[in-house]
This record gives C-alpha cells, structure tokens and sequence, in this order.
C-alpha cells in the first residue's frame, strides 16, 4: 500500500479526491488537512464519506504529513501550495498539485494572469503539467505534478490531435465553454448564490480568463510557436460537469473520416477518452450530463461546410477528469498501476 495524504480536503476538488481515494486499492489515506475544519470527521464537511472513513481533519502541518506519507495531493486554493510545495519536494515526497500554481513554465505568466510574480521558477521547470494524455512518459517520471485547470483539459483534449494533424488553422479558435456551479468552489460569492445562478447563462471573465495561459501553452508546444486562442466562459444552471465547444477553421476542405483518423490516431488506446459522434440517439454528441462523477471525456465534432468550420466538443465532470480524477490518474501511472485503478468506473443515467 502506498501512503498518501491530502492537504486542502475541504473544498469541492478536495472532497471529490478524498471520495476516490478512500476506495482507491493501493492507497492507505493518512492524513487530511483543513484550516477551517481541523478536529470535524470528514464527514462533516462531505458527508458523503459517512461510515466510509473515520479520518478527522487536521491542522495543516507539513511536518506531520512528510512524516507519514509517500505521496502528497494538495487541493489548496490558488497561490497556497506555493507556500508548502517546495518543502515536500526538498524532503523527498511526489506531490501532486491540484491547484494553478505550478501549471504554466512561463513565470511571467503569473504575473498577468493570476497577479503575483513565481516565487520558485526552478520548481515550474521541474513540474510536469498532468495531462495525461499529452504527457503520459514525464508524468511517469515526475515528483512534481500539475494538474491541469478543468476548463483546459476540456478544451485542450479536443483541439490537440486536430492541430497535431494540421487540420485547422491553429491561429483562429473560438472556445466557448458552459461549466456548472461547482467549478466555482465551495467559497461562497454573490455570482454563487442559488437565487442568483439558477435560471440562466452567464458569460464571465469574458476575455483574459486564466485558463488561456494553459491553453496557448499546451497547443502551442503542438505548433511549435506562440499562438493565441479565443476563450469566453459561460456559469449555467447545473451543478458539476463542463461543455467545450471550439469553434476552428479547416486549412482545406475536410470530410469526417479526416477528423475521425485524427483522433483514433492520438486517442484510440487512452481509457478515458470516448469519441461521441453518433447520428442516432438523443446523446449522438458530447453531454456532460452522462459523465458526471466519472474519469471519462467524451469528444465530438461537426463540419460545417457552409462556413468552412470545424466545431469540436467535449464534456467532463470538472471535479473528477477535470481535477481529482486526473490527479488520480497522474498517480497511478507515477506508482505504476494499472492507469485506471480507483477509476473504472461508469456514469449514471438518466
């Protein structure tokens, strides 16, 4: 069994982790921590976990957690695992951090995009951004792993084999992308109030959202060059999942068996990606609805040659594939396990 903690178990990331982990069957989960709920069982913030663990959560002491653990989840807000990161890796321990602060190799980046200057550009060249499917061999070799934002993996996992094949012109994309009200986090705001939410679509952050930096990064090291992608956000009336729909431009004409070669030929063998493009049935394309709670991102595509435009979709749960799942996923290719252990699972329907 390996030994693994948490450090930031309280928040909707966290919870969800904590929800894998403790029927994860190489994992013997030691410790949790939580500022806020230092001394409440687990169960108090996720009740969930009732009767599934007897853990309480402790006050954050990196000492503690280096002394009885292997390996280190840490699901702290932005700007935080800065503060705890670098001590876990001097000591020796794999870290996987669910937050932003290690994701992008531009330092410069966190500047404009997050508004603080990297206090550890050294560590930012060592972290590996966790995508699996993009970066499966340094993921096997990292101690320290980012995982990706959750409206980035989403983005990211349906554009890169369409790039990678030349098919779009990598300069014009469009994404729009509708995410539920979890992707906002457990800290209450007024844009979270249910009054305010339920009953409608609201764009946000309408240009300059921070997960831009992860997108231009991950599709430029495609193209090989600087590009820049187009990204608006939408808040909708649900609770978990995300929809991202890119709007991209073929450099020629395109017949649907290019897009489907495109992807077989990056996707085939990855467990969790599902190509979705069926004429029949009422989910012929991507609907985050069948994905929630599950590690799976569901892809698909439409041509439309009337505009000469390619739209892509996808859908994932933004706290599973979109955050603890991936994570998961990054440590078991690290511990070398089966890639889908504590993760095989379905969704539910209806």
């Amino acid at each position: 069994m390996i030994n693994v903690s948490v450090m930031g178990g309280s928040g909707y990331a966290g919870g969800e982790l904590l929800r894998l982990l403790t029927s994860h069957p190489s994992c013997e989960l030691q410790a949790v921590t939580s500022r806020r709920y230092a001394g409440e069982p687990l169960f108090r913030v996720h009740p969930n976990l009732r009767g599934v663990t007897s853990l309480k959560f402790q006050k954050e002491d990196p000492e503690t957690i280096i002394s009885k653990s292997d390996f280190v989840f840490t699901a702290l807000p932005h700007g935080k695992s800065i503060e705890v990161v670098p001590q876990l890796a001097d000591r020796g321990l794999k870290v996987i951090d669910l937050a932003a602060d290690f994701r992008l190799k531009d330092p410069a980046a966190y500047k404009e995009y997050y508004g603080f200057s990297h206090p550890h550009p050294d560590l930012l060249e060592k972290s590996v951004y966790g995508l699996p499917e993009l970066h499966r061999n340094d993921i096997k070799k990292a101690q320290l792993v980012a995982v990706p934002g959750c409206m980035s993996t989403a983005a990211i996992l349906s554009l890169a084999p369409i790039v990678s094949d030349g098919l779009i012109d990598p300069n014009k994309i469009i994404i729009d992308t509708k995410i539920g009200s979890s992707g906002a986090g457990v800290n209450l705001t007024l844009a979270s109030h249910h009054s305010e939410r339920a009953e409608g679509v609201r764009p946000y952050k309408v240009s300059g959202h921070r997960h831009v930096a992860e997108v231009e990064q991950e599709i430029g090291y495609l193209v090989g060059k600087g590009l820049r992608v187009s990204f608006t956000p939408h808040a909708v009336n649900m609770i978990r999942g995300i929809l991202s729909t890119s709007h991209t431009f073929p450099n020629n004409p395109i017949e649907p068996r290019d897009v489907f070669k495109a992807y077989r030929s990056k996707f085939e063998s990855e467990p969790f990606v599902r190509i979705v493009s069926d004429k029949k049935g009422l989910y012929g394309l991507p609907n985050p609805k069948v994905t929630v709670g599950t590690n799976y991102c569901d892809i698909g595509f439409e041509i439309d040659a009337h505009a000469n435009r390619l739209v892509l979709f996808s859908a994932l749960d933004n706290l599973t594939k979109g955050a603890a799942g991936e994570a998961v996923q990054c440590f078991n290719i690290i511990s070398n396990l089966d890639e889908k252990t504590g993760l095989n699972f379905a969704g539910m329907h209806p």
